[in-house]
C-alpha cells in the first residue's frame, strides 16, 4: 500500500511587487550600513558618510544661507541649470542620432563614410573631447551643450543603425512591391521596426548626457550640479557635495522611469509586465 503525500498549495502573503520593493529597500539599508561602518572605522572624520549626508540634506535642499552658498550658489538653481542643459542636448542629440542612424542603415555610401568614425567617437571618453570644445567655444554653456549633444548622439546613431540593418527583408520587399517612397520606407517601416534598438540607445544617451553635463560643469567651472560638487569638495564639505550626487542619481532614475512609462503607454507590445 503506497502512501499518497498531499502537497498543500503555498500561500503567498505578499504580492510580488511588494516583495521586490522590500528586497530593494533591504539591500539599500545593508549597503548604507556597510558604508557607514567602514567609513567610521577606516576613514578620517571629514569623509562623507550616510549619517552626515542626512544631517545636512535639509539644509542644502532648503537653500538656507550658509558660507557655502557664496561659492556654489543656490542648490535648486544649479539643479535646474543641469536639467535644462541635459534635456536640450538630449533632444538635439537624439533627433540627429535617429537621422544619421537611418541614413547609415539605408544608404551604403553613408555607412561606409561614417560608421567607423561614429564608432570611434563612441568608444572615446567624452572627457577627452572637452578640451577641444573649450578651444572652439570657450569656457561657456555652449561648450557644455555641445559635449552633451555628442554624448547623446553617438549611442542613438549606432543603435538605430543596428536596428535598421536587422530590418526583415520581407518588409522591404513589400514596400518595393507597392512602390513606396524612400521617406515612407525610412520613417514608416525602418524606424518603427528599430524602436527597440532606439529605446536601448535612448537609455544610454540619457546616462551619457548627464555624465557629460556634470563633467563639463566640474571642469569648466560653470553653473550646475557639477560646479556645486566641485565647490563643496574643494572646501572639504563632502556631505553637502554628496547631496548633489544623490540628486544626480534621482535625476537619472527619473529619466529612466519616464522612458519606461512612455514605453508602456505607447509601445505596450515591446515589454509586457511580468516578462
Amino acid at each position: 500500500m503506497t502512501a499518497v503525500a498531499l502537497r498543500l498549495p503555498r500561500t503567498r502573503t505578499l504580492s510580488p511587487r511588494v516583495e521586490v520593493v522590500l528586497l530593494r529597500v533591504a539591500a539599500g539599508v545593508v549597503l548604507l550600513g556597510l558604508w557607514e561602518g567602514l567609513v567610521t572605522w577606516l576613514s578620517p572624520y571629514y569623509v562623507t558618510r550616510p549619517s552626515g549626508v542626512a544631517k545636512v540634506f535639509w539644509e542644502v535642499v532648503s537653500n538656507r544661507p550658509t558660507p557655502l552658498t557664496q561659492l556654489s550658489g543656490s542648490f535648486w538653481f544649479d539643479v535646474q541649470t543641469t536639467i535644462v542643459a541635459v534635456f536640450e542636448g538630449l533632444a538635439i542629440g537624439v533627433v540627429a542620432g535617429v537621422i544619421v542612424g537611418l541614413a547609415m542603415g539605408r544608404l551604403r555610401d553613408v555607412e561606409w563614410a561614417l560608421k567607423y568614425y561614429v564608432g570611434a567617437l563612441f568608444a572615446m571618453p567624452t572627457i577627452a573631447i572637452l578640451p577641444l570644445m573649450t578651444l572652439w567655444f570657450g569656457y561657456t554653456n555652449t561648450a557644455r551643450l555641445w559635449i552633451i549633444i555628442l554624448g547623446a548622439f553617438l549611442p542613438v546613431a549606432l543603435n538605430v543603425y543596428d536596428g535598421v540593418r536587422k530590418l526583415p527583408v520581407t518588409y522591404l520587399e513589400v514596400a518595393r512591391t507597392y512602390h513606396a517612397r524612400w521617406w515612407n520606407v525610412w520613417f514608416g517601416i525602418a524606424l518603427p521596426a528599430s524602436l527597440p534598438y532606439l529605446l536601448a540607445g535612448l537609455r544610454l544617451a540619457a546616462g551619457r548626457a548627464l555624465v557629460a553635463a556634470v563633467v563639463a560643469e566640474y571642469l569648466l567651472a560653470i553653473k550646475g550640479l557639477g560646479f556645486f560638487i566641485r565647490s563643496d569638495t574643494q572646501s572639504l564639505h563632502e556631505n553637502q557635495a554628496m547631496v548633489a550626487v544623490v540628486m544626480l542619481a534621482l535625476i537619472g532614475v527619473a529619466i529612466n522611469a519616464s522612458i519606461d512609462l512612455a514605453t508602456k503607454r505607447f509601445l505596450p507590445w515591446y515589454r509586457r509586465e511580468g516578462r
